[in-house]
């Protein structure tokens, strides 16, 4: 595969994975929003799904009183990773998986790349020196959230937690589909020319696509699935069909199996998972419906 067609795909995978993983999507308008949700249901078992919002910004208005009272009747919740506050546990990975000991980052990087590097580290106000013991995905990663940062956005704010800090308050069992290490390691395990083709794309378009971000914030809003889909998945599935059946489709199984168990038992759970696998041909909804379990807007 040549260095311009995986720069293409990186260009629609980037966005996609601001909703598919602990990668931000942003919320970039003030409304009230009743965002998207579904049910599960059978004799002795309810099980709310809803697409989440892993960055707002804190005055950012939405009614959030479908979602706390799914949390509300909920004795479970379940998360992409059920540790999403506890940093101390993720460093470590970030140390095993993120760092290179032996090769620096620029010098994997062709002279053009390395003057994008040296010019956004610069805007950013991060010393080149720090970047250098990183891998090409993780200094990918940290300038895609910079500025979403510089722009106000705050995990703190995001709807993951939300739902986290309520079911705690509650006493509820919090359960997580994968690891942090599990996460890290969907990029980590990236051939060395996508992560590059990767940080490349994000070093020329670090402050750009807010236009398409706020599309995306409507449809949440809106409870629009469909330009969801449109905007995280569709795109995707087109240009980077092997990344795609990885970052989606697998995870998508895989959690269509587990909650399969999960409604063997019964009770009420809450599953909040990121916006792009609750959309599109391959959704979480579609692998479900594939086991016979149905799904309904909820």
């Amino acid at each position: 595969m040549n260095h311009l067609v995986i720069t293409s795909h990186w260009r629609c995978a980037r966005r996609w994975l601001l909703g598919a993983l602990t990668a931000p999507i942003i919320l970039a308008v003030a409304a009230r929003a009743e965002p998207a949700m579904w049910v599960i249901r059978d004799k002795d078992s309810t099980i709310y799904l809803i697409g989440t919002m892993h960055l707002l910004r804190h005055e950012t208005e939405w009614d959030a009183s479908k979602v706390k009272k799914t949390v509300s009747e909920s004795s479970e919740l379940w998360l992409e990773v059920a540790d999403i506050d506890d940093q101390a546990s993720v460093a470590p990975i970030i140390a095993q998986y993120g760092i290179d000991r032996e090769k620096t980052l620029s010098s994997k990087l062709n002279a053009r790349q390395q003057e994008k590097l040296a010019k956004l580290a610069a805007t950013y106000g991060v010393p080149l020196a720090s970047l250098e013991p990183m891998k090409p995905w993780m200094a990918a990663l940290m300038f895609a959230v910079l500025p979403l940062q510089k722009a106000g956005y705050d995990p703190n704010a995001g709807i993951d937690r939300l739902l986290k800090a309520q079911a705690e308050k509650e006493g509820d069992k919090i359960y997580g589909f994968e690891t942090a290490e599990e996460q890290v390691r969907f990029f980590a395990e990236l051939p060395e020319a996508e992560q590059i083709a990767f940080l490349e794309e994000t070093l020329g378009d670090a402050e750009k696509g807010m236009a398409q971000l706020e599309k995306l914030a409507k449809a949440w809003i809106d409870g629009d699935n469909e330009t969801i889909g449109n905007i995280l998945v569709n795109e995707f599935k087109k240009e980077a069909p092997a990344v795609y059946e990885k970052f989606l489709v697998q995870r998508n199984i895989a959690w269509s199996e587990k909650i399969a168990e999960i409604l063997k038992g019964s009770g009420v759970q809450q599953i909040a998972v990121g916006a792009a696998h609750l959309a599109g041909p391959d959704s979480l909804q579609v692998q479900l419906a594939k086991r016979g379990i149905k799904v309904e807007r909820y």
